[in-house]
């Protein structure tokens, strides 16, 4: 079976504060978070160079703010990548905080 015939399964892995995206049950990318009050603050993003240019980030992405709107959380998009999504998809913009200095000095201290 090919790779482009495989489905790519998207999973939340609480424990990891991360969603990771999974072809044919191999580890393909991630997207970090840390979860501060009702907000998911999106800071990393990122795909194997494996298994780059097949969409997968952008997949990734739609299904973790899908996510995390079904989670009643808002989205704080610190990732680039993150925050590039989102121009270009308006329907999360009602669950969209901006990006704030005292979200980035909370970010820093979380990840040390």
């Amino acid at each position: 079976m090919s790779q482009s015939s495989v489905v790519p399964v998207v999973e939340r892995v609480d424990t990891e504060n991360r969603y990771e995206i999974l072809v044919a049950g191999e580890h393909a990318g991630l997207v970090a978070y840390r979860d501060r009050g009702e907000q998911r603050v999106f800071y990393h993003t990122e795909i194997d160079d494996a298994f780059a240019g097949q969409g997968l980030a952008s997949r990734l992405v739609q299904e973790a703010l899908a996510d995390t709107r079904a989670s009643g959380k808002r989205i704080v998009p610190v990732c680039p990548y993150v925050a590039k999504f989102l121009k270009r998809h308006d329907e999360f913009t009602d669950i969209t905080d901006p990006v704030r200095p005292d979200v980035l000095r909370w970010l820093r201290a979380e990840l040390g």
